[in-house]
């Protein structure tokens, strides 16, 4: 059997309003799986994105990546390991150049010379960038902004992947180009999103996320057909589209 590469136990996050945003969340993901995160707004999708690698602190419950939990004394290993990928590009990408962007992380994880070097270039052509390390990112599409923004976080190796929304505002032609790039990458993925087509052609299990809890969590082609279930939690299929089973 394979190990788990994300374990989640009963996690909780309450903001400082009040709102309880997370609610005893038990998730455990294994290594190399990929999982579609599922849900209506306000179902605390996002909050548990962040709380993957310590952007935010549980209120209570415990995150656990590989074997290390995460803690102030932890943190920063974690965020090597796990690597968000927001859904806009322009929180990512800051830097005069798209390679300057890409060398930002590992370069602050402690990675120089030649091996940074390396690090750029594999992961520049690993989303089919390379030709673009020298322009600006206010220069590119919205899809090559993405696929830049993908290209920080793969270059600093991480274990896992939390994407939020990637196909969120891209034309076809971009959809299929990052869709490609992420089916072509071995990490462990988590991918927030309301795109249940998406959701289906990267992932093979599906987690619905409601009111701060878990309520579904199966094979993609059982959440999908479930159309009352979908209905009960917001969630809806294009009209047309087929699930396989």
């Amino acid at each position: 059997m394979t190990r788990p590469a994300v374990r989640v136990s009963g996690l909780g996050h309450v903001y400082p309003d009040g709102h309880r945003a997370l609610d005893g969340v038990d998730l455990e993901v294994s290594e190399g799986e990929r999982v579609a995160i599922l849900g209506p707004n306000g179902a605390g999708k996002t909050t548990l994105m962040l709380s993957l690698n310590g952007v935010l602190t549980p209120t209570r419950g415990s995150v656990t990546i590989g074997e290390t939990i995460l803690s102030r004394k932890t943190v920063r290993e974690i965020r090597r390991r796990v690597g968000l990928v927001f859904q806009d590009p322009d929180d990512q990408l800051f830097m005069p150049t798209v390679g300057q962007d890409v060398a930002f992380g590992p370069a602050n994880f402690g990675v120089g010379g030649a091996e940074l070097t390396r690090r750029v270039a594999e992961a520049l052509a690993a989303v089919s960038m390379t030709e673009h390390a020298d322009r600006s990112p206010a220069h590119l599409s919205l899809g090559q902004r993405r696929r830049a923004a993908l290209a920080t976080v793969l270059a600093c190796h991480p274990d896992i992947l939390v994407l939020d929304e990637p196909s969120a505002n891209l034309d076809p032609q971009a959809r299929r180009e990052l869709a490609e790039t992420l089916s072509g990458l071995t990490a462990t993925m988590l991918v927030v999103t309301h795109d249940l087509p998406y959701a289906a052609q990267l992932c093979t299990r599906a987690v619905i996320l409601d009111g701060g809890r878990v309520v579904a969590d199966g094979a993609m082609a059982d959440v999908l057909g479930d159309a009352g279930l979908l209905a009960a939690h917001r969630l809806e299929l294009p009209w047309g589209f087929s699930v396989c089973r």
